[in-house]
């Protein structure tokens, strides 16, 4: 069975294939760009339609940064680096993604994102006897490096899980050696 060649739309029809796209989710402008170009009949039709767009208010990458990294912060509580990361990766301007991302994490604490999130992330284990293994340890730190949070708050979250580890482990240590002794 042969390929079915994808039906190449002109002017307005363009314009209505693009709003039909923007019913479904919300699209960067350089997404929609692409979008367009792959089904434009004629290059020079795609600008006009994104013009056309712009006037309509669909397309407005400053508003989609500043919804999507609130919308990020508060339902996934992922860091504002990986905010900027996924921006970037979506075609929005390396400007507009850091003012969006550094305005939605203003006045939020990123110790106490990075806390939620390993309550989140690991809410079926002590996190203090989990984190005393390297290896779970390492684990956990490049996670959240990869959810976007910065090394050195990263860093202190988990020593602070990990010294309770410690400090449970040499109090169930001295127990057991006064036990022991008597």
């Amino acid at each position: 069975m042969a390929a079915r060649k994808p039906k190449l739309l002109e002017g307005q029809a363009l314009v209505d294939y693009a709003a039909r796209l923007l019913s479904g989710r919300a699209y960067t402008l350089g997404e929609m760009r692409e979008k367009l170009r792959r089904k434009a009949q004629n290059a020079a039709d795609v600008p006009a339609a994104i013009a056309r767009l712009k006037e309509l208010g669909y397309l407005d990458d400053e508003r989609f940064a500043k919804e999507y990294a609130a919308l990020r912060r508060d339902n996934e509580g992922v860091g504002k680096i990986r905010v900027i990361r996924t921006l970037r990766a979506r075609r929005v301007a390396p400007t507009v993604a850091e003012k969006a991302a550094e305005e939605a994490y203003r006045g939020s604490d990123e110790t106490a994102l990075i806390e939620s999130w390993l309550d989140r992330k690991y809410r079926g284990k002590n996190l203090g006897e989990f984190l005393s293994v390297e290896k779970n340890l390492a684990s956990a730190f490049r996670r959240l490096r990869a959810a976007g949070f910065s090394a050195s708050n990263s860093i202190r979250a988990l020593r602070r899980h990990a010294r309770a580890a410690e400090e449970t482990l040499e109090a169930l240590e001295n127990e057991a050696s006064g036990e022991e002794a008597g």
